[in-house]
């Protein structure tokens, strides 16, 4: 059938993509509102870094390699729309919903460029500028693209599951898979191998701003309606289920977090509120469509009081994840991956490919618990060791860390030559001290 235009849900796309767009400059202020005022800039450069890179990655090669023919379940075929040339309407990832292929790809981009940045979090304070970058590259390239393509290419982990034929098909609405648990999972491996911060575990490293984190955390959940609502591809009832639910779910885990922090600790805090949002915003994602009203609420409780206690298992193990992101985005990724075998409900799961996709309490059984838990386990195996090699690579070469002396110096006026506030001296003479 030919491609028919819909203006609606193209204008719908676009307006999602710049929402998702939105999420890397918002994770810019939540990361540097946590960070120590000595590498403020340097963590907010990371986002704005990965923007840059990422952006020109997916354009050149990277849809191609995520949407193009499968080539043994694990990538698609680099060369089909190599710099998105070549393609026709008819061949867009939305062409059902009327949208052209190349605001299709766009929206896609803004997901790669996300996810990426998500993982700077877990070295902030220590992390070589350039080297972030060469790591950027690489693992877009190298895990974040055959992950996308293995869960929503028609790879191994999505349409060409290996269990199809005893299992339902995984579901993942909008990247817990490909988004949270790939970049939660890589987060923590990047943090072992890079090694702790000078002083993690004996000096207090308190967030310098805390409106920043607030701020950072408020543009989040408003750039997460693009996220999840426009994963429907369409302006529909189900992208208004999805929109529904990332309140709810996100609302509850809000809640829940600071409700574990007050019986914990005594306070309810500003840093916990907003890392509750986050929690919230991931766990619902793979999920915004594929559950009900309850469902979301249950998902964001759960959420939001396991990944609150999940931020201090980095002080019982002795791994330093910076700023929490395996706490927050593996933890929650996992939750929101796994919950939905037990509360999808196929209510308005035309999206579906079956048309169906109950869970454990809505009747369904316990197939869907296990496909859930299966792509869980294979996105973090595959994830964990190809950033291993990643990282490992990139020690032995161009190297991991800033020399010990810019650590303690602070990273922004070391690496960058400027400094976030005036009163760590004025940018003219922080310039000329750098010379």
């Amino acid at each position: 059938m030919a491609f028919e235009l819909d203006s609606g849900n193209t204008a719908f796309i676009i307006f999602a993509a710049s929402l998702v767009l939105l999420m890397t400059p918002a994770l810019a202020f939540f990361y540097g509102g946590m960070v120590r005022g000595k590498s403020v800039l340097n963590m907010m450069m990371m986002s704005f870094g990965a923007l840059g890179i990422v952006s020109i990655i997916w354009v050149v090669y990277g849809y191609s390699a995520t949407f193009g023919t499968d080539i043994g379940g694990f990538i698609g075929n680099p060369l089909d729309f190599l710099g998105l040339q070549g393609a026709t309407d008819d061949q867009s990832l939305m062409a059902a919903t009327g949208v052209p292929f190349l605001v299709a790809a766009g929206f896609q981009l803004t997901f790669a460029v996300i996810t990426v940045a998500l993982i700077s979090g877990a070295v902030a304070d220590r992390l070589k500028y350039g080297t972030w970058l060469v790591f950027a590259a690489l693992w877009a390239t190298i895990v974040y693209i055959p992950m996308a393509h293995m869960v929503w290419g028609g790879g191994l982990l999505g349409g060409g599951y290996l269990l199809a034929d005893s299992l339902p098909m995984p579901i993942d609405f909008a990247g817990g898979t490909v988004v949270h648990i790939n970049a939660g999972i890589a987060g923590l491996v990047l943090a072992v191998v890079a090694g702790k911060r000078k002083g993690f575990g004996t000096e207090a490293m308190r967030p310098h701003n805390l409106p920043f984190v607030m701020l950072g955390a408020a543009l989040l959940w408003f750039g997460w309606f693009g996220f999840n609502a426009g994963s429907e591809f369409a302006a529909d009832a189900t992208a208004g289920r999805a929109w529904l639910n990332t309140t709810v779910a996100t609302a509850v885990a809000l809640l829940a977090w600071i409700g574990t922090e007050k019986l914990r600790d005594g306070h309810a805090t500003s840093l916990g509120a907003a890392s509750g949002v986050v929690a919230g915003l991931v766990a619902i994602t793979p999920a915004a469509a594929a559950v009900d009203t309850w469902g979301a609420i249950a998902i964001g409780l759960v959420a939001g009081v396991l990944c609150a206690l999940a931020v201090g298992l980095k002080y019982k193990f002795g791994y330093d994840d910076s700023l929490d992101v395996v706490g927050v985005h593996l933890v929650g990724g996992l939750v929101g991956t796994v919950l939905i075998g037990l509360f999808s409900t196929d209510a308005n799961a035309t999206w579906y490919p079956d048309g169906a996709a109950n869970g454990l309490f809505y009747g369904g059984g316990a197939g869907q618990l296990v496909t859930q838990i299966i792509v869980a386990l294979a996105a973090m195996v595959f994830s964990g060791l190809a950033t291993l090699v990643i990282a490992l690579i990139l020690k032995a070469t161009i190297g991991l860390r800033v020399p010990e002396d810019q650590e303690v110096q602070g990273i922004d006026l070391a690496v960058h030559g400027e400094t976030a506030y005036e009163t760590q001296g004025s940018g003219a003479r922080v310039v000329t001290e750098v010379k």
